[in-house]
């Protein structure tokens, strides 16, 4: 999961960046213990979104590797997917998928009003004010009436660390702004909450002593993504597997990271 839209750097530059990031998300994320609660959180919204039914069309924007295509979309129909980057791609070509393009989180490839679900995942934060506001009503546009959008972002500004360098992170959300942000482009939010509260006073901690003596390097940020040993990477996944079965009735108050489940009115 990477950003989708180019920033304002050279060409050079971005692509060393991205590459960066998908190649470290590509060792981690079958095993590393966030990507592990990440989909825990997010499954019960896909079901809720399906609401029992098969055969839907999905899409993911922003797709990176394509492993969320392939381990939470594909159960519940035909899933696509796109991505800025050819690295991104090359893995989930790789990987045996198919139905993924090159292309902007800004300009989506597909008509209007033509899938039942469509997914942001960690992509929007990286993208400056204008884009971010025309991506997310690129998923209005794609969505069917009454279809469902399912979007997570980076939270709480307090939160912002080395992770964040080799991310590009131009914001992290409240639940308000990303509440009026999607608002704004017409959809009616279902649910929204925060994700990695049992994590927060650990990455509170690490965080803030990450700002006090200097944010890593983009050449270093790469271990954020790293799997930590073996005891402690399950001890972590335990920790958010119990999180996201409380998630299912209650919401987080606080989080590293803010999910939702919106609604294009029909």
């Amino acid at each position: 999961m990477a950003c989708r839209t180019r920033p304002a750097e050279s060409d050079a530059a971005y692509n060393t960046r991205v590459d960066r990031l998908l190649e470290a998300t590509a060792r981690a994320e079958r095993d590393h213990f966030w990507f592990r609660g990440f989909r825990r959180f997010v499954s019960p919204l896909i079901a809720r979104a399906a609401a029992g039914r098969t055969g839907l069309r999905l899409l993911d924007c922003g797709c990176g590797t394509g492993t969320n295509l392939r381990l939470l979309l594909e159960p519940c129909g035909d899933a696509w997917g796109f991505d800025l980057t050819w690295t991104g791609l090359r893995f989930a070509r790789g990987a045996g998928l198919t139905r993924v393009a090159q292309a902007s989180a800004a300009a989506v490839p597909y008509p209007s009003a033509c899938f039942d679900i469509v997914t942001s995942f960690d992509v929007l934060y990286c993208l400056p004010d204008e884009v971010e506001r025309h991506a997310v009503r690129e998923m209005w546009r794609v969505l069917k009436p009454g279809g469902a959008a399912i979007v997570n972002v980076a939270a709480m500004e307090i939160l912002r660390g080395s992770h964040s360098v080799l991310s590009a992170e131009l914001r992290r959300y409240s639940r308000s702004s990303l509440r009026a942000l999607l608002e704004q482009a017409g959809f009616r939010v279902e649910r929204i909450t925060y994700t990695n509260a049992t994590l927060f006073p650990l990455m509170l901690g690490l965080r803030g002593a990450q700002r006090v003596v200097g944010l890593a390097q983009e050449s270093e940020a790469g271990g954020e993504i790293s799997v930590p040993p073996a005891p402690l990477n399950a001890a972590l996944s335990a920790l958010l597997a119990a999180e996201a079965r409380i998630v299912r009735a209650v919401p987080m108050p606080f989080g590293s990271s803010l999910l939702c489940l919106a609604r294009k009115p029909a």
